[in-house]
């Protein structure tokens, strides 16, 4: 084993979805730097994601597309079959949140944020299925990482019902798709991301000092942080990690007790 090359991505060809900011973007340009030598990002907004293509260099490539249904999927699935005939890496990072009250919280709510975080992640896998078996080896699995949520995994104080709910269902949706794909040497896990800047966390982006406040480690997620991760579960590192949730968060999931915990024992 050459261990300098224990994290390597050289050579390998990823698709990142929602790759044009925030932690997608994060991911993608720890990809090129470990090796990639193909990066597709996808998003909805054309511009943007030929913005980001740009910044992130020739290894990046803009694969625009609304990916919300299955129509945009099935699209862009054909869009990358005729440039590649096999895939290393999906990750599966589109992603949209919706708050309101527990009284107005609305049907459009449930909607649109079940089927980006949900139902696109399965149906985006399964369309590329074929791409990644002709990728997948023994001695290189291809890998399916599926970013989740902390809030996958503890409850936090907002009324993000829907937001909540559908991050463990991609949770424990990982773990039974590891189960089907590992029999093709695709191996799936997905990663559970703490607090990151990004447009779905204006907080953590806007006023990192109070973001940090909750947080064991008292600093929000960094690239390093969240490209870290992503290239460890990528890589050869990572390929008897199989349908494991990973929190990236700075201890919050299993580091964290609340300021006002009360000892039930009364010590």
């Amino acid at each position: 084993m050459d261990f300098s090359k224990l994290f390597s991505l050289e050579g390998r060809v990823a698709v990142v979805t929602g790759g044009s900011r925030g932690i997608g973007e994060m991911i993608a340009e720890g990809f090129i730097a470990a090796g990639c030598s193909r990066v597709y990002i996808t998003a909805r907004k054309a511009a943007v994601v030929e913005e980001t293509a740009a910044r992130l260099g020739e290894k990046c490539i803009a694969l625009p597309g609304d990916i919300s249904n299955v129509a945009g999927i099935e699209q862009l699935a054909a869009d990358l079959a005729a440039r590649e005939d096999k895939l290393d890496i999906l990750v599966n990072n589109a992603g949209a949140a919706w708050g309101a009250d527990f009284e107005d919280f609305p049907e459009l709510g449930w909607d649109k944020v079940m089927d980006l975080n949900v139902k696109t992640p399965f149906f985006l896998t399964q369309k590329l299925h074929g791409l990644l078996k002709a990728a997948a080896s023994k001695e290189q699995p291809a890998k399916v990482i599926n970013i989740a949520s902390v809030d996958g995994l503890r409850l936090n104080p907002w009324e993000t019902y829907s937001y909540q709910a559908s991050k463990a269902a991609v949770v424990h949706l990982t773990k039974r798709m590891a189960a089907r794909l590992v029999k093709d040497q695709i191996i799936a896990s997905c990663i559970c991301p703490g607090a990151f800047p990004s447009e779905m966390n204006k907080a953590a982006a806007k006023n990192p000092e109070a973001s940090s406040r909750g947080i064991p480690l008292k600093r929000i997620g960094t690239i390093e942080d969240m490209a870290g991760g992503a290239i460890f579960l990528a890589s050869r590192a990572g390929d008897y990690v199989v349908g494991t949730p990973l929190p990236i968060d700075g201890g919050i999931v299993n580091a964290w007790i609340p300021e006002n915990a009360v000892d039930p024992s009364g010590h």
